[in-house]
């Protein structure tokens, strides 16, 4: 039971004297240097160590706060293993929270107890029964006027000439114990400090499905690149598509210095329309809309339009420049010159970024380039944006993205930034723990049965499911991977139904839908890659994956299990080649399971091993799974059944599984 109360101090008056030890709490990132990441509408269960000398009974508490609130709100401790405890409490709002965990001796618990132990082996004594009423005469003093009558009555029935034993049974009454643990003495209590905090976020940083699309190459007209308007006609499509999250690559002016012409070339053509990353140009820079693509005005109907249709717009913000933007010729001193007085172009060895400046971020005036970028992101957040793909954010300092996020989640606590961060797995980490939401991942380059298996898991579990939400993208402009390149259609399949199933969060780059595999030979590179011209799609062609895409859309929105990444359990299938594991509800309603052939090229079969009593089956019990894609009904008996996977028709398939509930009048039924 939750209690809206303001707690007592903590005994910090005489820290020495508070006998109650307090170790090991969770969840808690660093030692609470950085806090734990939730949703809207979670139950949060801490738990902690509370160990005290001797033989006394403990009582405590969780105390919790919205950043807002005035006063703590507190939910009892309940004791569990090895002087292990643990409370909940649910967060209602976005925004930052903390908690902390208060304990204390309960002297008239600690009291109670031994007086059963005395009155079992005959040895209560006349003193005994004096201290009791003492602590209640204390207790009753704490508190309010129908619990100290109540208090009081029992001291003066300790007190009274009642035989012992009658005296000893009052004592022993679970009323009066109740309204003694309801004013305890906390002048000593033991409080965590400094109370460990949370980042709560809304659904979406947890749950969503992202369509990546080049605006530029919305047009219906082959001889003029697409515009804001033109996708405004795309909308019905994407959101029929079950997609969440519409996001586009950088919208704004392109530099034509240096600019790259088709496949990366040095040369641009007088038509190539360049890189959307390289931003800037005599039009304007990070808070300008290309002037082919509409304006500002365009830009704030289609999020409007969005938004109706079901879809929210992200935005990508790279924070570099092209040789000509407005800031390489107003602050100079923004960017690293060289010894011979030039701008070094941005590099990423054997990359070359000819038409890219990196920004310096410690220069001299890094004070008013800072306040800059901070404008950057203000400005698109009063333009209706609320989410942020960052490029490239591990070629910036931390710091910068600890003091920028947490500014920008002050003020508009339900932002969300994804972070494209392919680099070492600590910094990953960091950005993550420093303000991060979302992050991208090696999911990209995890094929194996073991690799996905060990990789996944790690991501899942604490510490690292603590702080760090995946975000699996299928592709991406800049990666192609080589299990697409020569898996075919089957391989396509397969990485969709592994990303939106194994992620609660997931993406896909268009072109993705319609299988392009053709790459730069020996690279991971998109042959005539639409980050350097436009591309024209038919939504119609042969063998396009749009149906299963709304499919597995579908069944995301459908199924709650996949909307989180904390119940996920992998299960031994004895062919190397076929995966398979399962997500769940808490409370079992909902449970799917999925089996992928990670071979696009054979069948492979063999026998799955579940594990029945985790799905609150019981032995014996025949269950039902739903075929969620192909729409079939099958009976399955035991732990163990059988699949077979052709990657020809289907490489992999999603089951619901029903469990049977029966009842007094033996009718069987599956829920």
């Amino acid at each position: 039971m939750n209690r809206k109360k303001k707690a007592g101090t903590g005994g910090r008056a005489g820290e020495l004297s508070c006998r109650v030890w307090i170790g090991d709490i969770r969840p808690s990132l660093d030692g609470g240097r950085f806090p734990a990441k939730r949703t809207v509408g979670d139950t949060v269960t801490v738990t902690a160590d509370l160990v005290v000398d001797g033989h006394d009974t403990l009582t405590g508490v969780v105390r919790y706060r919205a950043g807002s609130a005035a006063s703590w709100e507190e939910t009892p401790l309940r004791p569990g293993v090895n002087d292990a405890w643990h409370g909940s409490f649910t967060v209602d709002r976005t925004g930052p929270w903390e908690f902390t965990v208060e304990a204390w001796v309960d002297r008239f618990g600690s009291w109670r107890a031994g007086l059963e132990k005395k009155a079992a082996a005959d040895r209560v004594t006349a003193v005994d029964l004096m201290d009791g009423a003492a602590l209640l005469d204390a207790a009753a003093a704490r508190a309010g006027s129908a619990d100290a009558r109540l208090l009081k009555r029992g001291a003066d029935a300790l007190r009274g000439e009642a035989p012992p034993e009658r005296r000893v049974a009052a004592a022993l009454g679970e009323e009066l114990a109740e309204a003694a643990r309801r004013h305890p003495d906390r002048s000593r209590s033991s409080a965590l400090e400094p109370a460990r905090r949370l980042t709560v976020n809304r659904e979406l940083a947890r749950s969503g499905a992202w369509y990546e699309l080049f605006p530029r190459s919305a047009s219906p007209d082959p001889e003029r690149s697409g515009t804001l308007r033109d996708i405004e006609r795309l909308l019905p499509d994407i959101a029929g598509l079950g997609f969440d999250v519409l996001y586009f690559p950088p919208i704004h002016p392109i530099g034509r210095t240096n600019r790259k012409g088709p496949n990366n070339r040095l040369e641009a053509g007088p038509d190539s329309p360049g890189s959307p990353w390289a931003i800037g140009a005599e039009e304007g820079g990070h808070t300008a809309v290309h002037p082919d693509l509409g304006t500002i005005e365009d830009f704030d109907c289609l999020v409007a339009t969005a938004g109706e249709a079901g879809l929210e717009v992200a935005m990508d913000i790279a924070l570099q420049c092209s040789p000509d933007h407005p800031w390489v010729r107003q602050h100079p001193g923004w960017f690293r010159h060289r010894s011979d007085g030039t701008i070094a172009c941005a590099e990423n060895p054997p990359k070359t970024y000819e038409d890219i400046y990196p920004l310096d971020f410690e220069c001299a005036d890094w004070r008013a380039l800072w306040g800059e970028m901070l404008g950057v992101f203000r400005f698109w957040i009063e333009h209706g944006i609320r989410i942020f793909r960052v490029d490239n954010p591990h070629t910036k300092p931390i710091r910068f993205w600890q003091w920028l996020i947490g500014g920008l989640k002050t003020e508009h606590p339900d932002t969300i930034f994804l972070s494209e961060a392919f680099t070492r797995p600590k910094m990953m980490q960091a950005l993550a723990k420093v303000g991060f939401d979302q992050s991208y991942t090696y999911f990209t380059w995890r094929n194996t049965k073991r690799e996905l298996t060990d990789y996944v898991t790690e991501l899942t579990r604490p510490p690292v499911s603590e702080f760090l939400r995946p975000n699996f993208f299928t592709s991406t402009p800049d990666i192609l991977p080589q299990y697409l390149q020569f898996g075919g259609r089957p391989a396509f399949q397969a990485r969709l139904v592994l990303a939106a199933t194994l992620s609660a969060s997931y993406g896909i780059y268009s072109g993705f839908e319609f299988c392009e595999a053709e790459a730069v030979p020996g690279t991971e590179e998109y042959l005539n890659s639409e980050k350097y011209e436009l591309r024209r799609r038919d939504p119609d062609s042969p063998g396009n994956l749009r149906p299963l895409i709304a499919r597995i859309n579908a069944i995301r929105r459908e199924n709650p299990a996949l909307a989180t990444n904390e119940r996920l359990l992998f299960h031994p299938v004895d062919a190397d080649q076929l995966i398979c594991y399962s997500k769940m509800t808490a409370d079992l309603s909902n449970i799917v399971l999925v089996v992928v052939n990670l071979d696009p090229h054979h069948v492979h079969h063999g026998w799955v091993d579940l594990p029945l009593k985790a799905f609150g089956i019981r032995p014996g019990d025949a269950f039902q799974v739903h075929d969620l894609i192909g729409g079939g009904h099958y009976l399955w008996h035991g732990a163990r059944n059988y699949v077979r996977l052709d990657p020809a028709q289907m490489p992999a398939q999603l089951f619901r599984l029903r469990r049977m509930v029966r009842t007094e009048r033996d009718f069987d039924y599956f829920i």
